[in-house]
């Protein structure tokens, strides 16, 4: 499956505009991710793309939220691994494992937009290019900021060997290099 296809998917199923630019920052920020690891680009970055698909019809169900984007996806011309990641980006609620590589990235890129967002949100320039990594670092130490954002989630960038400093940087490029699309 390529971006456009995926783009027409998330254009059908999510009419959110706030989910579809989180599911465009979050493809952003897994295909600097695939670049650092040598990993095919498209394929993450339509992971990215797709890991919320189901969202607007599971937000009060989560342990649904994943196993519909799957039945949704049925048929599609999709790597398992990249199922297996929107499956697994939701582990904790569906009382699965993360396994891969790709699972640990879609999570924790998934995660860090929206403290990058919020973060960008209470800059003064509102911008997402003002928005420095030792902000974020200090943001994420408070527990008041960005409240349901899961740091533990996000810290997962170290255990696909992405220091912290270096996985909010990425970030922030990847997001910095779509914000007209991002309203930041």
């Amino acid at each position: 499956m390529t971006c456009d296809q995926a783009l027409a998917l998330l254009d059908r199923y999510i009419h959110t505009d706030t989910l579809k630019k989180h599911c465009l920052a979050t493809a952003a920020i897994m295909r600097e991710l695939a670049r650092r690891f040598g990993e095919d680009e498209e394929t993450w970055a339509v992971a990215g793309l797709l890991h919320d698909l189901d969202y607007e019809e599971t937000k009060d169900t989560p342990e649904q939220h994943g196993r519909k984007t799957l039945e949704l996806l049925d048929g599609e011309d999709l790597p398992q691994e990249v199922k297996d990641a929107i499956l697994r980006h939701n582990a904790e609620a569906l009382g699965v494992e993360r396994v891969t590589r790709l699972d640990d990235a879609l999570t924790c890129a998934e995660t860090i937009t929206g403290l990058l967002v919020a973060a960008a949100l209470v800059h003064p320039e509102k911008k997402i290019s003002a928005v420095e990594v030792k902000s974020v670092k200090k943001r994420m130490k408070s527990k008041d900021f960005a409240r349901s954002v899961n740091r533990d989630h996000i810290r997962l960038c170290e255990k696909i060997h992405v220091p912290l400093d270096d996985f909010i940087a990425l970030s922030l490029k990847a997001m910095a290099g779509m914000a007209s699309e991002l309203g930041l």
